[in-house]
């Protein structure tokens, strides 16, 4: 039988036909596309004559095309729909990647071609994009070993094959403690529950295969409204300490000496490098630069948000004394005693609004959105091939009415879907051989209602959806020649600022008063729980910037001391954690062994602190709008389109702010977001 990833698609825009893929297609898939990308790199090495940007940098441009199709699809599914098969697939396939990418990122001829142009540059007839391809193409080269003597190039493709076993054993490990673990709700365990919530943990049984029962699971959207809501103090403690211990069991799934071996990996690359730790390599290539700069970011952070977390957790203790308590305040209480603190300092809870945020009103919200700003339009479509059911596509359209990209939203948690949330494509945009519009994903975990019945988001999930529908637009909104350029192709600490600036509008009266309707009734939010929703939007943000600022920081320095001071994982986190004064009542966001941002491949290593960097300018720049008196701005919007959305990685990105902006951003925008200091008017 003919294999699908090798054959043209004939499917609307040319889509994947994910009905007719199965695991099976994929080892022959990728052996073509491994043999056909090396006989392109060969091409390009052996080209007599003496390079220039097309024989060289557009060439490589060119080449890979089956191995990104093929890729695209394979760790869409990987990640979204999973299954033993393709997951054991994965473990070969990512020791295939490394051992095909090493030969071509160190080859020391390739090399001296691409280096050749870099040095002789400004002698150049380039355009603009041109140019910044030549300089990031040179620095991907150099920093992954290309100019490094044979020898260290060896042990440096001895290093990269390791990681790639390790970090995907991390995630391998990490999705099956989460697989293996439910709680399940009897009649006398529902205390506190919402009707939506045990509609949705009814619906997790059933979609693994316990019909007429109700679990909880370690989807943190299935964790987090249990510990704010369930009355029964045993229960949270049980589904707190099974959240915060994924991958820290102590059984074959512990991910502790995983984490130890690509610790110590990691720091060996760094000096072969020329680097003291590979925090010093990683964020040389970054907006933030040095260690230092990040160090002194999230300082400045965390004093007054520990302060006002400690305030609140006295508050809280407190409050339990108040109501007859005689226990100590532990970590499994603060969600569900926030939710107290705040129904009496601002008179809301989350469960009073939930009803109003139906996933389909915001999915309508954040489309909306990028019309009135971008002049985008919508329009579901149901013949396009999805990997699931629950999957929707819609056809993206400019304000031309042109096609402009396909949206993929996988809203849904199921078990062989990784925890989290996050955007991805099986498709850039790119114009170098014609126009190519993209196929871009949003994989979220939102607990599914029952059916017939709408599912209901809590503040932090719309947030959400509006985060990963930013990204959304960073890759939809492209305009770019070269694909290694497109759309989210920027730097770590700048690829969170579209994403984080977008969560701005889901949280805006003239949007809520729009979407935010009643599931039953369809009547608006009412003012007054508006007015109140909105006051409360800082309420424990001590709690939420401690959890992050805490995650980064580890991050921060699991990668900038000598790897041997982490052998212990567990001793190392504490070490940090006293040093810092975390308080006991507070988990890191991201405990070490469940850490996939950073250890379940190295896109975030050392860079868990860039959604706080891009939070300094997502904050500073929705500023523009406000002082422009309208968050629909057509002039602001032109700029925010041109220079961030549209420019992907074809500009310097700190020069790209400033164009937007016209200044570098301030950065007490972000505390005053946060509500950890006053505003100049309040001061």
């Amino acid at each position: 039988m003919s294999n699908p990833l090798l054959q043209p698609w004939q499917t609307p825009h040319e889509t994947p036909p994910f009905g007719e893929i199965r695991p099976e297609h994929f080892m022959p898939a990728f052996e073509r596309a491994f043999a056909d990308h090396s006989a392109e790199i060969a091409a390009i090495v052996n080209d007599p004559a003496g390079p220039d940007f097309e024989n060289t940098i557009t060439a490589l441009e060119r080449s890979g095309k089956l191995l990104h199709k093929v890729s695209g699809v394979f760790y869409a599914l990987v990640g979204a729909h999973s299954n033993p098969q393709l997951l054991e697939i994965e473990s070969e396939v990512s020791l295939r990647q490394a051992r095909h990418w090493n030969p071509i990122m160190m080859n020391a001829v390739l090399f001296g071609r691409i280096a050749r142009l870099h040095h002789d540059r400004a002698a150049l007839t380039l355009t603009p994009e041109q140019a910044r391809l030549l300089e990031r193409t040179y620095t991907r080269f150099h920093r992954a070993g290309a100019g490094l003597s044979e020898a260290a190039r060896g042990r440096m493709a001895e290093i990269n094959e390791q990681l790639a076993q390790l970090t995907t054993g991390f995630s391998h490990n990490l999705l099956a403690d989460e697989q293996a673990w439910t709680m399940e709700l009897g009649a006398d365990d529902r205390a506190g529950l919402s009707p939506a919530f045990v509609a949705a943990a009814e619906a997790a049984a059933a979609e693994r295969g316990m019909p007429g029962k109700a679990v909880v699971t370690l989807s943190r959207s299935s964790v987090e409204p249990f510990l704010q809501s369930s009355t029964r103090r045993d229960l949270r403690e049980k589904v707190y300490r099974a959240f915060v211990a994924r991958g820290d069991n102590r059984n074959e799934n512990d991910n502790s000496a995983n984490i130890a071996r690509i610790l110590k990996l990691r720091e060996e690359s760094a000096k072969l490098l020329g680097y003291d730790t590979f925090a010093a390599y990683r964020l040389e290539d970054s907006m933030a630069r040095t260690p230092g700069a990040v160090r002194g970011l999230l300082e400045r952070v965390w004093k007054p948000a520990r302060a006002r977390a400690m305030a609140d957790r006295d508050a809280m203790q407190a409050l339990i004394a108040e109501e007859g308590g005689n226990f100590t305040f532990a970590a499994w209480d603060w969600r569900f005693y926030a939710e107290k603190l705040r129904q009496r300092r601002a008179n809301f809870d989350d469960s009073v609004i939930k009803p109003y945020l139906t996933l389909d009103n915001m999915i309508a919200a954040a489309f909306d959105c990028a019309h009135r700003l971008f002049g985008l339009s919508f329009a579901e479509r149901k013949d396009i091939p999805v990997w699931h059911p629950d999957v929707r596509v819609w056809d993206v359209k400019n304000s031309k009415g042109e096609h402009q990209a396909l949206f993929y939203g996988d809203y849904f948690a199921r078990a062989s879907k990784r925890s989290g949330a996050w955007m991805t494509s099986t498709r850039d945009q790119q114009k170098l051989d014609g126009a190519v519009a993209p196929l871009i994903l949003n994989v979220c975990n939102f607990a599914k209602a029952a059916d017939g019945e709408p599912s209901l988001l809590s503040p932090d999930d719309a947030r959400t959806l509006f985060h990963e529908f930013g990204h959304a637009l960073h890759g939809m909104l492209s305009d770019v020649v070269y694909p290694s350029l497109s759309g989210t192709s920027v730097f770590t600490d700048f690829v969170e600022l579209p994403s984080q600036l977008y969560e701005h509008w889901q949280e805006r009266p003239e949007v809520l008063r729009q979407f935010a309707r009643h599931y039953k009734t369809g009547e608006p939010l009412p003012d007054d729980l508006l007015k109140r929703f909105l006051a409360a939007r800082k309420f424990n943000q001590g709690f939420a910037t401690v959890e992050y600022v805490s995650s980064a920081l580890i991050d921060l320095e699991f990668h900038s001391q000598p790897a041997k001071a982490a052998e212990d994982v567990r001793a190392f986190e504490a070490k940090e954690l006293a040093k810092i004064g975390m308080p006991e009542e507070i988990a890191l966001r991201h405990r070490p062994t469940q850490f996939g941002h950073i250890f379940s491949g190295d896109h975030y290593a050392a860079g868990y602190y860039s959604y706080m960097w891009s939070e300094v300018m997502d904050a500073d720049a929705f500023g523009a709008f406000e002082e422009a008196g309208n968050i629909f701005d057509p002039a602001v919007a032109k700029r925010l389109h041109d220079d961030i959305y549209a420019s992907g990685g074809s500009r310097d990105p700190e020069e790209a702010y400033i164009a937007f902006r016209g200044r570098r951003p301030e950065p007490d925008a972000l505390l005053r977001r946060r509500g950890l200091i006053d505003s100049p008017a309040a001061a």
